[in-house]
This record gives C-alpha cells, sequence and structure tokens, in this order.
C-alpha cells in the first residue's frame, strides 16, 4: 500500500520511451495517468472504466460501427468540430477538467515546437481526440472515451481497472474469452476490432473522407488510446511488423497528447489561421460525420 494509505493505479509511463524532451512547467511528469483514490476526479474516472470494461463487447461494437461508419450523421468543417469539444470534458481522464478543444490546440502546439517542420503532426495533433463529438450526439461517455483494446479476445490485465473485465459478457463467451479469439497470431492491428470510442470513429471519418494525412498519422489517430498495446507492452501476438514499426510514432504523438494537459492554456482565436492552412492541405474542406 502507498504512503498515506493512498490506493494508486499506474499505468506505464509513456515518458519512459522518450525522456530526453522537457514535459511541462506546471506538473511533473511522474503525476500523469496514476488513478488516485484521494483525487476529486477519481469516483467519476473509475465509474466510467467501469461501465466502459463491461460494455464494450464484440455486439456494442458491431452496433455502432453500423451506426456511425457510414459518416451520415452530419457535414462539418474540422475547425467547427474542434470548437464543439468546448462543450465536453473526458469523464475518463484523471488528468485535466479543461474542455477538449483546449487540449486540442495544447497538444498541436507542442507537436509544433518540437517538430517544426511535420505540419500533417500539428494538424494530428488538433484532430486526434474530435472523435469525442459523438459524446455531444447522445453517446455515453463510456462509448466515446477512455484507453481502448480489441474485443472479440481475451482482455488484457493491463488494461486500467482490468478487474471490472470480469463482468464484460464476452469474458464467458467460449471464444471471445481466449487469448486469440477472433483473431489469427500477427494478424496486424488493422485486422482487429477495437473497442469503439472516439479513436476509431476519428478514424473512419479520416479515411471515409479520403484526407492525404500518412499512415503514421492515421496509427496515431486510431491507436493513440490503446494504452495496454503501447504503453503496457501486451498484444504483440496480434501484431505485425508494420505495427511495430508504427508504435515508435504512436509513442512519440502520445507524450505530447498526455504531457501537454499541464500546459498554458493557448488561444484559438490567434492559431485558427494557422491550422486552417493545414486543414486546406490535408483535409476536404467539409467533412462527412
Amino acid at each position: 500500500m502507498p504512503e498515506n494509505g493512498q490506493v494508486v493505479w499506474e499505468v506505464e509511463d509513456p515518458s519512459e520511451f522518450r525522456p530526453e524532451l522537457p514535459y511541462t512547467a506546471g506538473k511533473d511528469k511522474t503525476e500523469f495517468r496514476i488513478y488516485d483514490a484521494s483525487s476529486p476526479r477519481y469516483e467519476t474516472v473509475r465509474r466510467t472504466y467501469q461501465i466502459l470494461n463491461t460494455h464494450q463487447t464484440v455486439e456494442s461494437v458491431t452496433e455502432r460501427i453500423e451506426k456511425y461508419g457510414k459518416l451520415n450523421k452530419t457535414e462539418m468543417t474540422l475547425l467547427d468540430a474542434v470548437m464543439l469539444l468546448d462543450q465536453l470534458v473526458d469523464e475518463s481522464d484523471p488528468d485535466t477538467s479543461y474542455p477538449n478543444s483546449i487540449h486540442a490546440f495544447q497538444t498541436a502546439e507542442r507537436i509544433r515546437e518540437a517538430h517544426p517542420d511535420k505540419d500533417w503532426f500539428h494538424l494530428t495533433g488538433l484532430l486526434h481526440d474530435v472523435g469525442k463529438v459523438l459524446a455531444l450526439w447522445g453517446e455515453p461517455q463510456w462509448a466515446v472515451v477512455g484507453d481502448t483494446f480489441p474485443v472479440g479476445c481475451a482482455m488484457s490485465k493491463k488494461i486500467v481497472f482490468s478487474e471490472f473485465s470480469e463482468q464484460n459478457p464476452d469474458s464467458k463467451h467460449p471464444v471471445y474469452s481466449t487469448k486469440l479469439g477472433i483473431y489469427e497470431p500477427n494478424c496486424g492491428l488493422n485486422n482487429l476490432m477495437m473497442s469503439f470510442g472516439h479513436d476509431e470513429y476519428m478514424y473512419r471519418v479520416l479515411v471515409g473522407n479520403n484526407c492525404k494525412l500518412p499512415k503514421e498519422a492515421l496509427y496515431m489517430v486510431r491507436f493513440h488510446s490503446f494504452y495496454p498495446w503501447h504503453t503496457g507492452g501486451d498484444y504483440d501476438y496480434l501484431c505485425n511488423d508494420e505495427d511495430r514499426e508504427m508504435m515508435k510514432w504512436v509513442r512519440e504523438f502520445n507524450k505530447f497528447d498526455l504531457y501537454s494537459k499541464a500546459d498554458n492554456v493557448p488561444d484559438p482565436s490567434a492559431l485558427k489561421a494557422y491550422y486552417q492552412s493545414l486543414v486546406d492541405k490535408y483535409l476536404p474542406a467539409v467533412m462527412r460525420w
């Protein structure tokens, strides 16, 4: 038991893979992704993961892919979608209570500072969480936010609050409860059915709108919340060589995603012109959602 009787869940820190870069002025890197029972947000986060780990099943994911994969919900620009996130605070995140639009610009600007020559990376930072608009359209947060994992096979112990996986109906299924489940060894991450949330949805939005972002960006968007893989080191038996090569990019992205949450709040109005120029370069003016 930690000091002071606190119950703490720690997920491996992505910064350990690239410790040479500075992180935040306002918060030490060891303070992130610690699920501490003394935190005022602990019960909200715990409740969200309890529901998420119980309800993300092959059936629920299939239903949502069918519902949202057609991209016929609405049409809007990327920046309009970013600003919609002013209405959302992620209930699964123990590190911030800022609206997600602020986090989008924080992440993008940290990437821009460290990688000034990779404008596609800047745009990826801005849009990576925009799939969370699903929550504003009536989806419960357990189907929008939180860490992701493959469904159709046994759930990893590296999943946050993994003790709740025993309540998941798929854990009793004769196939879905096995290590490989419905998959073949080393079949590749792009052949998995991932738990449905903002990552999967935004990936489908980008592909469905014929975006011009590189493969590295699509991996970042689709798998940035797949912490049991890129940080926990699990599920390698489902990965192929391309996944292992792309992991370095997902890890590179994630340190900006995670550690930008303590940065000073940027002024979106001063940044919109630059990011609009990137939208013009890589995305349609109006996108289907």
